[in-house]
């Protein structure tokens, strides 16, 4: 005799109930062979659907041994009975259980998809079953544009997709009229022609007199099991030849799937999935905003420490400020700002020799703040020439008397707005021709208000201040070379020419290492108030995906039926709540760049720097929420029981 395709031995089905425990199901011992057609007929609360559910797989026995073809399968995990429900069951439900957001094509499809089926076969496949359902004409129509007989037809060819070696068939007729009925058992009986084994579970005898088998069930116990005698042997169950994808494309396939499904669900609850962006776009805003005006306000603080010299190192004589010998220190000469300028970290140099004079031109005069300096001065100190030019290399060696004039001086000697290059300007008793102006430039330091002007630091040496020596020399670095380096470089080069250290080196980058750290810590402040909004975002985003879940348990029931694994059903909520957070870390860097044109519209005296790095921080962040708040959700959703889901609306 050969082995039973279905087996029970001993089988309990018991449930808790207070103090107490009930049984659904009491020492059941069943045998069904393969290509029975059998009916388990019992009144309302007799165990039928109980013992269905364990015969599909759906349930588990409390205690005795169920096997399907010689598997045990009392104690396999929850993926391994999710692989027989996909290899050899078919469910044919009394209300369906058709998933709404699909068409029928798509509802058919659904086994094959958790199966790895080839998608262009198992599309042919599914459009082959509805055609012989009569559907052809109707494949792509979804559930509410479907009678209830249609329904259950395409509920049939969703049992057939992966060949369906079991069919079990709960209340087939129940929710149909009498032709449509007819209908149904007829295409019962073709299927078990065909070879399929055949399980109807109902209450009505007329129903189960299709069968050639009938089990009767009473409080749990096999009460009657007879055959009738014109039973006849069927045929050998011929599977369906439906090529599988390789391994990767298979879980592409059921990525893209419950992509599609996520994607299905935040439509279908537009409204509230908005409002579950919402926090996510705010948080997501806040964080790239504050960075954003973080990077703009120090670059712009920046750019004014610039217009007063950045990365510059100033030297002066003596051991220090305050040094009350200083002024006897007269070792720094022309030639030592030579000997620097040849370095190669120096990007420019410049002595800075200052005096006060009376400077007048006609009738006007005024005091003014006569400064020598080298022909990279304006370099170093980053001063834009906004009229005329700067005197060069060869005014400074032949001790020229130019002068370059800033613009309070020419709005105070010029205040008709006459053109002031080469005139000549008085200053003491020398008079300098005017050979430039320079741009006037507001910073964040404010104005300087004092009238200067700039002339070769040799025509000061010896024209104004009658000295040989210099007092101070400021040196622009490379912005590539660290200005501690170029300063120790710089110390060695001084010491060695002078025989001593008779100098002392002042470093002006710490300014801007001052606020680049203040800003950062403003910044890195700010950004983690704004990151609590992220955080509330994405308990928000857990919350509604735990309410989801609940709405969907059905669904997840349907198609866990179907052959859906644990880690099908995590990663369908799991793609949806990364999604939510995607599409509003999107939103939220969209509204960022909105705010960045309002403020460049109105004119604002500060920017916005928004960096590539931020924009991936913001994804990261996103992603990260997502997964994080999406976890406990899709969890949640992948270990519920099939069995209660399914009896969920």
């Amino acid at each position: 005799m050969t082995e039973p395709l279905l087996k029970l031995e001993n089988v309990w089905r018991e449930y808790p109930s207070g103090d107490e425990t009930i049984a659904a199901l009491k020492g059941i011992n069943l045998e069904i062979q393969a290509g029975e057609m059998v009916a388990i007929v019992g009144a309302s609360g007799s165990g039928k659907s109980t013992l269905m559910n364990i015969l599909g797989c759906l349930d588990r026995p409390t205690r005795g041994s169920y096997r399907v073809r010689g598997e045990s399968v009392s104690e396999l995990r929850p993926d391994d009975l999710a692989r027989l429900r996909r290899e050899y069951f078919g469910f044919i439900f009394q209300r369906y259980h058709l998933l709404a957001n699909l068409s029928a094509t798509g509802n058919v499809e659904l086994p094959s998809v958790y199966s790895g089926a080839d998608k262009k076969r198992r599309r042919e496949r599914a459009l082959e079953l509805l055609q012989r359902m009569g559907l052809g004409p109707r494949s792509d129509h979804r559930p509410n544009q479907l009678s209830g007989g249609q329904q259950q037809r395409v509920s049939i060819a969703r049992a057939l997709m992966n060949g369906g070696d079991v069919l079990l068939a709960d209340e087939p007729t129940g929710a149909l009229d009498q032709r449509s009925g007819q209908e149904m058992m007829k295409v019962l009986h073709e299927l078990h022609e065909e070879g399929h084994t055949i399980i109807i579970v109902t209450h009505d005898m007329q129903v189960a007199q299709h069968a050639d088998r009938i089990i009767e069930i009473s409080d749990g116990e096999i009460v009657g099991d007879r055959r009738k005698e014109t039973a006849k042997e069927s045929a050998v169950l011929k599977r369906p030849e439906t090529p599988l994808d390789s391994r990767w494309r298979a879980e592409w396939g059921r990525f893209l799937e419950a992509f599609k499904m996520a994607i299905l669900a935040m439509r279908a609850h537009g409204l509230r999935t908005f409002l579950t962006m919402l926090g996510i776009i705010i948080g997501i805003a806040s964080v790239v905003s504050v960075i954003a005006l973080g990077a703009g306000t120090k670059a712009k603080i920046l750019d004014d420490i610039r217009s007063i010299g950045t990365n510059t190192i100033n030297i002066y004589p003596g051991a220090s400020f305050g040094d009350t010998r200083a002024a006897r220190v007269q070792t720094m000469k022309i030639a030592d700002v030579d000997a620097l300028g040849e370095l190669p970290y120096v990007d420019s140099i410049t002595p800075t020799i200052g005096i006060s004079v009376v400077a007048s031109l006609g009738t006007q005069t005024s005091n003014v703040s006569v400064n020598g300096v080298g022909e990279e001065y304006f370099r170093v100190k980053g001063m834009d020439i906004g009229e005329g030019k700067s005197f060069d290399k060869m005014a400074v060696k032949r001790i020229a008397q130019e002068v370059v004039i800033d613009s309070n001086t020419k709005a105070t000697f010029f205040p008709n707005g006459e053109n002031p290059i080469g005139r000549i300007l008085l200053l003491g008793t020398v008079p300098c021709q005017i050979v430039g102006v320079i741009k006037k430039k507001e910073t964040a330091f404010g104005i300087d208000e004092n009238l200067n002007v700039y002339v070769p630091y040799t025509a000061t040496m010896y024209r104004f201040a009658k000295q040989t020596f210099l007092r101070n020399v400021t040196i622009r670095i490379a912005d590539t070379v660290p200005t501690d380096a170029a300063e120790q470089g710089i110390t060695r080069m001084l010491i060695q020419r002078h025989g001593s250290k008779d100098f002392y080196v002042s470093n002006s980058d710490s300014i801007r290492q001052t606020i680049d750290k203040t800003s950062s810590g403003i910044t890195m402040l700010i950004s983690s108030i704004a990151l609590i909004s992220l955080v509330v975002g994405g308990i928000g985003v857990m919350n509604i995906m735990l309410v989801s879940v609940t709405e969907r348990t059905h669904e997840i029931g349907v198609r866990m039926a179907v052959g859906a694994r644990q880690r099908d059903i995590m990663n369908q909520f799991l793609i949806e709540s990364v999604l939510v957070c995607l599409i509003g870390g999107v939103i939220g860097i969209g509204l960022v760049f909105v705010i960045n044109l309002i403020i460049k519209i109105v004119g604002a005296d500060f920017n916005m720097v928004i960096s590539v790095a931020s924009i991936l921080m913001a994804f990261s962040c996103s992603s990260l929420i997502g997964v994080l708040f999406g976890f406990l959700p899709a969890k949640n959703a992948a270990r519920l029981d099939p069995v209660e889901a399914l009896s969920r609306e």
